[in-house]
Order: C-alpha cells, then sequence, then structure tokens
C-alpha cells in the first residue's frame, strides 16, 4: 500500500476512536488492501446498571 493510503486509513481509525465510547472497529480486507472500515458502537443504558 501506498504512504497516501496509510495515512488515509490513521486518520479515519483516529476519528473513530475518538469518538468510540464501548463497541469495536473492524477493518475488512481485500486482495492485501483494506477495502472498508465498520464501526460498531454500544450505547450504555442508565436503567440497564440497577438490574
Amino acid at each position: 500500500m501506498k504512504p497516501t493510503e496509510w495515512q488515509e486509513i490513521a486518520s479515519h481509525l483516529e476519528q473513530m476512536l475518538g469518538t468510540l465510547k464501548f463497541g469495536s472497529i473492524t477493518l475488512v480486507v481485500q486482495d492485501g488492501k483494506v477495502v472498508q472500515i465498520e464501526k460498531n458502537e454500544k450505547v450504555r443504558l442508565q436503567s440497564n446498571k440497577t438490574r
């Protein structure tokens, strides 16, 4: 991969990590290249803590 491609991926990951409290980030790779980045975020509700 070219350095500019790595910079773009790193930039997206940094933005996603900056806003993620609970969850995961998945990189989808095809033919050795990152083609998709998925962010799955969980929301913790206060009412669930009292159970």
